[in-house]
């Protein structure tokens, strides 16, 4: 499974990340661990919502439209106010 996920900082509320790993408990770690140059200034992070997809291409098709303008809108609209868990089967 590819997990596209979005986590939001508990220190700083207003950031949020947007990513994609095949091993979603090892990447949040990372995260939180300052492993990620991009994130590391802002942790801790709290997982908001993971998608799950079976192939790669799947979730990177996501992954580039959640960080789209309206993907954006979308995230932080809906993915954003509630902690969403979504496994799509056969997309």
């Amino acid at each position: 499974m590819q997990y596209v996920y979005l986590i939001q900082s508990q220190s700083h509320p207003s950031q949020r990340y947007i990513g994609l790993t095949s091993d979603l408990k090892s990447r949040l770690a990372k995260h939180d661990e300052g492993g990620s140059p991009h994130t590391a200034k802002f942790r801790p992070w709290r997982l908001k919502s993971c998608i799950a997809f079976e192939t790669h291409d799947q979730a990177a098709i996501f992954e580039r439209y959640i960080k789209s303008g309206s993907g954006r809108a979308f995230a932080n609209g809906i993915l954003g106010h509630f902690r969403t868990r979504v496994l799509l089967a056969g997309v």
